[in-house]
């Protein structure tokens, strides 16, 4: 017999990856007219720039679960290792080639075992890691934005926020997301995330009592 929950979990997975397609290309898009200097550019990602950012999520996009974890083995359980030889085989000789990588998996449902809504906040959260350096801004659907948020507020995996946020009560100013008890957070939906997973900056697009807690928490494990 089927089991309606895994059913009913396979439609949401399903439904995430055009939402994951959609913020690809629109990076691509926006990075198509980027200069030498531009591609030099410091990220958000602490010590990454914006075309090795870039790369990364070309990498994560190019992994399957058998890759990801021979991978691992092979950097003898070193993530951050592992993290920084997949960058390196998709960055290219030239940011052309680097967004032409990243261009090719924008259709891409490869992922490591993660579950697909990671990767749809790995896709914004890295995409705006690269657009505010660069002054480069986009309005995200606010649907798509709070469905990370809800995903971030209760989980550490792959970053952490749920932990960073303990104590808190955030309140987005543009949509219906709320979570937490505590020292008020209220802003934008995304810079709400941004915040949540260790993107101080974003805390100046914040307000109430809880951002000086919320700033001091980023850049934490």
């Amino acid at each position: 017999m089927t089991d309606p929950e895994m059913t009913a979990e396979r439609g949401r997975q399903a439904d995430v990856w055009p939402l994951i397609r959609t913020e690809r290309a629109a990076l691509a898009s926006d990075l198509a007219e980027l200069t030498e200097e531009q591609w030099a550019t410091p990220s958000l990602c602490a010590g990454l720039t914006v075309r090795e950012v870039l790369a990364h999520l070309t990498a994560g996009a190019s992994l399957n679960s058998v890759r990801w974890f021979a991978g691992v083995i092979r950097c003898r359980f070193d993530f951050d290792k592992q993290v920084a030889v997949r960058l390196a085989e998709q960055l290219g000789a030239a940011p052309t080639e680097t967004l032409a990588r990243f261009r090719h998996i924008v259709p891409s449902t490869s992922k490591p075992p993660l579950p697909v809504i990671a990767m749809l906040g790995e896709t914004l959260v890295h995409g705006e890691d690269i657009r505010r350096p660069l002054g480069i801004r986009r309005d995200h659907p606010i649907d798509v934005v709070t469905r990370v948020a809800e995903y971030y507020r209760g989980s550490d995996m792959v970053v952490v926020a749920k932990k960073r946020i303990a104590g808190l009560r955030l309140a987005a100013t543009d949509g219906p997301f709320t979570t937490g008890s505590g020292p008020v957070v209220s802003g934008p939906t995304m810079a709400l995330v941004m915040a949540m997973t260790g993107r101080a900056t974003y805390c100046d697009d914040l307000e109430g009592d809880g951002v000086e807690l919320l700033r001091g928490r980023s850049g934490t494990a």
